[in-house]
């Protein structure tokens, strides 16, 4: 019987794992999300009023970034298991910082748009690889490492969204590019900052080796004494991880529904005031930083990362159908009603974070960590793609659909569940003349 969690006495709550470096990465986090607050606030209204783009024009323009971006974490994977993961990731923050800046440079549409998709590719890797510096840095207490950047960077990102409405009240050309150059000086101290960081200890960086020698525990082929060559582990091959990636695009779905699915149900379905849609990711961001931590401890294990698939299953759920009441009350209802939506969706968010950032990292092979964590970075780019268009027919179907919604989230927890447990198969597909075991879990 596994132990129960551990209880974490209140000075080491205060501990960072990873030491010096895991500190500064730290900062590096909180930086980084200050600087994008500050941006993305103002994006949309520096294309609309600076460089004088329709409504249709940015939408195209986000959805070609959106397209490119999402082949940055499995390129950015792979290059970390060949380089250290520091100076490819400060390559990725100074690439941002430069397309960022780019922008600056002209109003001529054809040319936003390649400056804007050429920074959403660094984007999407950056967070790719600052998670894997995390679960190299930090080792075994690599969740509770995730909990207190997470509760950082909501912490930063609400700094930079307060930033940005101070400076919109401006509301000026030059208001609008001091937010741009604020975002860009704060890729380039982040970049300096990860310079000092030492690289993390890696299970290797080398993806292939020639051979195998005996009594490593490959089986010999029964041609001689010679061993069978060892198969570059790779997830692309792995149907056990393609399927679990692919889960976790609907398990992410938590993200559009808080940021685009909640304003618009309010406006159009509820009689709740229209003041309670920016509350909801007040809300959101409070109990996140409030909780984060302290919930970490029930996610140590890749066991314990299993089990809480069942109660984040029981949340999504609770959501939908509390969304699905307030269309049916009046003003106090309806606000009572999506205030317990918004918690339990949040508390969704913060179980499912824990419980994907374990599994991602324990069914990788740590010869090829990188690209194993950079697919599965792909769900998340996904998401970010599928969720508004499935929140946005949700909402246009209705009452009925959040508790449907709700309920395919739970089948893909039970799903992923099944798919996770530790008698599972191996799932790596090889050539039957090469085939190599299943590196064990970390």
């Amino acid at each position: 019987m596994e132990p129960r969690p551990r209880r974490v006495p209140f000075t080491d709550r205060l501990r960072v794992p990873g030491g010096r470096d895991g500190r500064r990465m730290l900062v590096v986090a909180i930086i980084d999300k200050v600087g994008t607050g500050l941006w993305s606030g103002a994006a949309t209204l520096y294309f609309i009023y600076v460089a004088h783009l329709s409504i249709a024009q940015i939408g195209v323009l986000m959805g070609l970034s959106g397209i490119l971006g999402v082949a940055g974490p499995p390129l950015a994977g792979r290059l970390a298991d060949r380089f250290p993961v520091t100076r490819v990731l400060v390559v990725a923050q100074l690439a941002r910082g430069a397309a960022l800046l780019a922008l600056l440079t002209t109003n001529d549409y054809a040319l936003l748009v390649l400056f804007s998709a050429l920074g959403a590719l660094p984007d999407r890797a950056s967070s790719v690889l600052t998670k894997l510096f995390a679960a190299r840095v930090a080792g075994p207490d690599r969740i509770r490492y995730q909990a207190i950047q997470r509760t950082a960077v909501n912490i930063g990102w609400a700094v930079g969204a307060a930033g940005a409405a101070a400076a919109l009240t401006v509301g000026t050309t030059a208001s609008y590019q001091a937010l741009l150059l604020a975002n860009v000086v704060s890729y380039a101290v982040i970049g300096a900052l990860t310079l000092r960081c030492a690289e993390p200890p890696s299970p290797s960086r080398v993806v292939a080796s020639p051979a195998t020698a005996p009594g490593d525990g490959v089986p010999p082929t029964g041609r001689g004494p010679t061993a069978s060559p060892r198969v570059p582990a790779t997830p692309w091959r792995d149907r056990r991880y393609l399927a679990f990636t692919g889960s976790e695009i609907w398990l992410f779905l938590d993200d559009s529904i808080l940021q685009v699915g909640f304003p618009l149900w309010i406006v159009h379905a509820t009689d709740a005031p229209v003041g309670l849609a920016p509350l909801v990711l007040v809300l959101n961001s409070v109990l996140v930083i409030a909780l984060q931590v302290p919930l970490s401890r029930f996610g140590e294990t890749r066991a314990a990362a299993r089990r809480l698939l069942v109660p984040i299953g029981a949340a999504f759920l609770t959501g939908g159908v509390a969304l699905a009441a307030s269309a049916g009350g009046g003003p106090w209802f309806a606000t009572a009603a999506v205030l317990l939506a918004a918690v339990a969706f949040t508390f969704a968010e913060i179980l499912h974070s824990l419980s994907s950032w374990e599994l991602s990292v324990a069914l990788a092979p740590g010869e090829a960590q990188g690209a194993y964590l950079g697919v599965h970075g792909l769900a998340q780019s996904a998401q970010r793609s599928l969720g508004p268009v499935v929140v946005g027919a949700a909402v246009s179907a209705g009452p009925f659909a959040w508790p449907v919604l709700g309920a395919s989230l739970i089948l893909a927890c039970l799903a992923q569940h099944r798919l996770v447990r530790p008698d599972a198969a191996p799932a790596v597909t090889a050539p039957d003349s090469a085939r190599a075991p299943e590196a064990p879990a970390t």
